[in-house]
This record gives C-alpha cells, sequence and structure tokens, in this order.
C-alpha cells in the first residue's frame, strides 16, 4: 500500500505491506484523511514521532473478525488504550474511566502507531464509531477534530458562562466556536484573519479582529469569565490569561512543539482556574454532524489526492488556509 512517514521534518513516500490484523481489530481502507496542526508540529518534532501521521480520518472496514462491521464507513477514536491493546491487566488509569490518559496508550498518527496518511490502517474494533448515512465523508472526516471541541462541555458547564472568548481563527477555534455556540453562550472569536473571522460570522459568531495596535486594548475591553485558547502559538496563552476575569476559567487547546513563556503569578492572584483539553467523545460530534447543528464543510479549503500528501502539507502551512484533505 501506498503511505507516507515523517523522515528528517518531510513526508517521505513509502509503499509497505497492508498491516495484519490483532485479535479484535479492524481494517480500514482510507477514504478521507484530514492535516491537522498536530501534523505539522509532528514534522517539526512533537512526540519524535517518525512513521506514518495521520489521526483524522473516515475509512471503510474491509477486514475485521466481526464480520458486521465489514463493508461499513467508520471513524475511529485514536487513543489506543489497555482493552484494545488486549491487556489482561488493565493501567491504574483504565481502571478509572480514563482510557484517553492509558498508561500503555498509543495513538495513531501520533504516538507509536502508524496513521491515516495511507491507504489503509488498523484500529481496534473497540476504538470504532459507525458513520450515519446521513453524514457524508467531507463531514464525518471531521468528527476527531469535532469532538476534541465537544470535550469542553464535559469539561466546563457553559451554562454558567453568559459569553465565552475563543482566540484563534483557525480549523480547531472555527469548531469550538460553533459547538459552544450550538450549547448556548454568546461567542466571540478573536483572530488576526479577516477571510478566516468572516467564515465564522457566517455561522453565527460575533469575531474582533486582533491587530498590532488593538492587542493590549483587549484587556481594557472586557473581563470574560471563560476563554478558549486555541491559537496554535505560544503567545496565546498570556493573551488568555489577561483577557480572563478573577476566578475565570481558561481551556488550553493549543499543541505545539516548544514551550510557552508566561507569567504565572496573575493565575495565582486572580485565582484562574486552567484547564487542559485534549480529545473529546466521538457520539455528540457525530450527532452534531448528524443533526446539522455543526456543518463543517465550509471549513475545507482543499483536497489532494494521498500521492500529493507533501505537496499537501506545505499547503496547509499557507496564510488562509484551513483544512486540507488528502483522497487514497
Amino acid at each position: 500500500m501506498l503511505s507516507f512517514i515523517v523522515q528528517n521534518g518531510k513526508l517521505q513516500r513509502q509503499e509497505k505491506i497492508v498491516p495484519t490484523l490483532k485479535p479484535g481489530w479492524a481494517l480500514a481502507r482510507v477514504r478521507l484523511a484530514g492535516i491537522c496542526n498536530t501534523d505539522i508540529e509532528i514534522l517539526r518534532g512533537y512526540h519524535d514521532f517518525h512513521g506514518t501521521p495521520g489521526h483524522e480520518f473516515v475509512g471503510e472496514v474491509v477486514e475485521c473478525a466481526d464480520r458486521t462491521w465489514i463493508g461499513g464507513r467508520v471513524v475511529g477514536e485514536i487513543n489506543i488504550a489497555c482493552k484494545g491493546l488486549g491487556r489482561q491487566a488493565t493501567c491504574g488509569t483504565c481502571r478509572r474511566g480514563n482510557p484517553t490518559h492509558c498508561e500503555h496508550r498509543r495513538v495513531l498518527g501520533i504516538i507509536a502507531h502508524n496513521g491515516a496518511f495511507a491507504e489503509y490502517l488498523t484500529l481496534p474494533v473497540c476504538n470504532l464509531h459507525k458513520v450515519p448515512d446521513e453524514v457524508s465523508d467531507e463531514r464525518a472526516v471531521f468528527t476527531e477534530p469535532l469532538a476534541a471541541a465537544c470535550e469542553i462541555l464535559e469539561q466546563v458547564d457553559v451554562s454558567e458562562h453568559e459569553a465565552v472568548a475563543v482566540l484563534g481563527d483557525g480549523k480547531l477555534a472555527q469548531l469550538i466556536a460553533r459547538v459552544l455556540r450550538a450549547a448556548g453562550p454568546r461567542v466571540t472569536m478573536f483572530g488576526k484573519h479577516a477571510d478566516k473571522l468572516a467564515l465564522a460570522r457566517k455561522a453565527g459568531i460575533a469575531t474582533i479582529k486582533v491587530t498590532r495596535e488593538g492587542r493590549g486594548a483587549l484587556k481594557a475591553k472586557k473581563r470574560w469569565t471563560m476563554a478558549v485558547e486555541a491559537t496554535g502559538s505560544p503567545e496565546g496563552l498570556q493573551q488568555a490569561l489577561a483577557m480572563l476575569a478573577p476566578r475565570g476559567t481558561l481551556v488550553l487547546k493549543s499543541t505545539f512543539h516548544g514551550a510557552a513563556q508566561v507569567e504565572t503569578w496573575p493565575i495565582v492572584v486572580k485565582e484562574i482556574n486552567v484547564i487542559g483539553s485534549r480529545c473529546g467523545p466521538f457520539r455528540p460530534a457525530l450527532a452534531m454532524l448528524r443533526s446539522g447543528k455543526v456543518d463543517p464543510r465550509a471549513l475545507i479549503s482543499r483536497t489532494f489526492p494521498l500521492g500529493e500528501a507533501a505537496a499537501a502539507i506545505r499547503y496547509a502551512q499557507e496564510p488562509g488556509v484551513l483544512k486540507v484533505l488528502l483522497k487514497p
């Protein structure tokens, strides 16, 4: 099969043997794969991963011991925990009901397991979710990042907040803003790119353009009780802290290779509640896609053939580009 691997900070084409199945696993043919900022950070050294990246996908099961899965369209949770690994003795984290933080976990396309920038991939059946017939491939491929946005609703009671600030106007920030708006509070997106902010306004989201002159004014304009940092840059954390009211809630979504420099005293003095937020539940995400509460197709900038994956990931880093897809 055709696949791509990370090598010397670039995607390199590689022909591989189609992976063999472990008991309780399924082989899926990738129908569409999405390029995420995490994939770009992997090329910069994030998690020191050298396999096949890609963790956003929709596929079709072509081999599985449980034949009820064969031929069905699926999406897959990316964290492979004790149950999926077939471990007889589960770790303490899994026993506490937190398999996404399994002590032995592998992560599709990120940690010790080859991902979706290939014609085929494997996952445990327990990680798979069937895609409703009403949900197209172009929408289903957003399930994983949309689930990450839905995780915020699992972690924070947003009904306690009349208004929420979303910092960033990229792919994940756009999904987060749409999910939060569907949940009830007023949402304002702070971003630097006029075209991306216009896209958010079409979805009913208020926007404020952040300029060099206006960045400092954010402190005085409003004291927010909740902010979601999804800028993908080290500067976003400090900016979000400056906007929050005392005892406000800060949800961190950005992942990047490197460190963020930030003064910690405002967290202590203002008693800020800081929440790290990563992967989320697939069922609510699929339900949102099925109901049409969130339609992410407007975020698709371009679809490349899988064979042009290297060009696709370069394009994904160009200014103004949102979601880039790969089609085997």
